[in-house]
């Protein structure tokens, strides 16, 4: 199906092999409550949220389980009703164990939930409050808490919401799927962003190889006035929000500032859907919508899954493992992490489970770097990977940190596009982390 439209895009980037053609035509399932949800007390970028309740304790689904502990943090919701049976450290999606809250559900049925508003007479606060209350954090990956997203400094003049409909990662293919069958609760949901920031315009970016959900966007828009749909270049990581900024609108964020230093706010689809059934439906984030996908999953699908069932649960319910899978990854291929216990429980922004087998992973050795600077070609922040990941091997952390180490986004593309097969984001990322410590003791010192 060819788009009449220009399309847009960014310098650099990569275009891995899409397979989306796992899940694609999927519509979402809604996974059956498991016997167990185990609720991580750190499920976004911040400080954990702090248990109010006890071992032993009866909760019902939507009670508030644990409250935000600073500004840079939310409330977390029982997904299930149940009684609680443990509070400690227990495997984690993101790679380590952290505190956790088990609950052993007793089925019933019933819930606890907001009052439902009227988005027409609704105000700028009440939607910010009913976004935190409801413990509503990013789905693009980082968690970031999206009350403070809506809740910019008063010097920062926003002029434009951006909404990432380009799903870059291959496998994913949660957001299409919901800008498909949730298509006015994603466009409501922006609409709901706008007018919590005052803003007349909004975007939806969606790249290109997503014809029929362009097609839907475009006929519901046109009820939604200020809100326009980009189609944008089908490329890897396009979906980032300072790629999706420059090709939406042409500006550029600077190195070491923010999409609201140029006026932007950007959010996931997912994001949209969630405020949306906060507001008008009265339901806390209690749920992800999430793709298991990759040709060592026995039947790839689209799931609605309550947040803490656990990996194994959901791999089972899709049918189990092929033989020759060998790795599972929670996210995409590009950005994902690789799970080591599978015990590990779905989290409010997990996007995808993926099971790849052989043919899917890169089993190649590492060689020398080539010096081809392939690596400096595709990366779309114009760093220079192969220098950062060295002085990272090295230790030269002032010498990194001298080369922007903190600016890269750990995208992949160097990695995915180096012909030595050197895991450069790897490398990048340990770097990174201990740049970032370092900087803090100096500011505690």
């Amino acid at each position: 199906m060819k788009l009449l439209t220009k399309i847009k895009s960014f310098k650099g980037g990569v275009h891995p092999k899409e397979s989306k053609e796992l899940t694609e035509h999927l519509g979402f399932e809604i996974m059956p409550t498991p016997q167990m949800v185990i609720i991580p007390l750190s499920q976004h970028i911040g400080k954990p949220s702090i248990a109010v309740i006890k071992k032993k304790d009866e909760v019902k689904t939507g009670q508030i389980i644990a409250e935000a502990d600073g500004f840079v943090s939310v409330p977390i919701h029982a997904s299930v009703s149940g009684i609680v049976t443990e509070i400690h450290r227990e495997p984690n999606v993101a790679g380590s164990p952290i505190e956790a809250i088990v609950i052993k559900s007793n089925e019933q049925k019933e819930t606890i939930s907001f009052t439902q508003m009227n988005p027409s007479i609704i105000t700028p606060d009440q939607i910010r409050e009913r976004v935190k209350e409801a413990g509503i954090v990013g789905q693009g990956g980082a968690a970031f808490p999206t009350f403070i997203k809506l809740t910019p400094q008063a010097e920062k003049k926003i002029d434009y919401v951006i909404l990432n409909g380009c799903e870059c990662e291959p496998y994913l293919t949660r957001d299409y799927r919901l800008m498909i069958d949730q298509t006015e609760e994603v466009l409501g949901g922006l609409k709901l962003m706008m007018k919590a920031l005052c803003v007349e315009k909004g975007a939806i970016g969606v790249e290109d190889n997503k014809p029929e959900a362009i097609l839907m966007l475009k006929e519901y828009v046109k009820k939604y006035p200020g809100i326009s749909v980009e189609v944008l270049k089908t490329k890897y990581p396009q979906g980032a929000e300072k790629m999706l900024i420059k090709a939406v609108n042409g500006k550029e964020v600077p190195p070491g500032k923010l999409p609201l230093d140029v006026g932007v706010v950007v959010q996931n689809i997912g994001t949209a859907v969630a405020i949306y059934d906060a507001v008008i439906k009265g339901e806390p984030q209690i749920t992800a919508a999430l793709t298991v996908s990759g040709r060592g999953i026995m039947n790839p699908k689209n799931l609605i899954v309550k947040v803490g069932t656990p990996l194994s649960e959901v791999l089972e319910y899709c049918g189990g493992v092929t033989n020759d899978a060998v790795k599972v990854v929670v996210g995409g291929p590009m950005m994902g992490v690789a799970q080591y216990d599978f015990s590990a429980p779905i989290m409010k922004a997990t996007s995808g489970i993926l099971v790849l087998t052989e043919s899917e992973v890169n089993s190649h050795p590492e060689t020398p770097c080539l010096k081809c600077g392939k690596c400096i070609e595709v990366c779309p922040l114009g760093l220079v990977p192969t220098k950062i990941a060295r002085y990272s091997q090295l230790e030269k952390y002032e010498e990194a940190e001298n080369s922007n180490i903190t600016v890269c986004m750990e995208c992949g593309t160097c990695t995915f596009t180096c012909p030595g097969n050197i895991p450069l984001v790897q490398w990048i990322r340990l770097g990174k982390k201990r740049v970032l410590k370092l900087q803090k003791e100096k500011l505690t010192a």
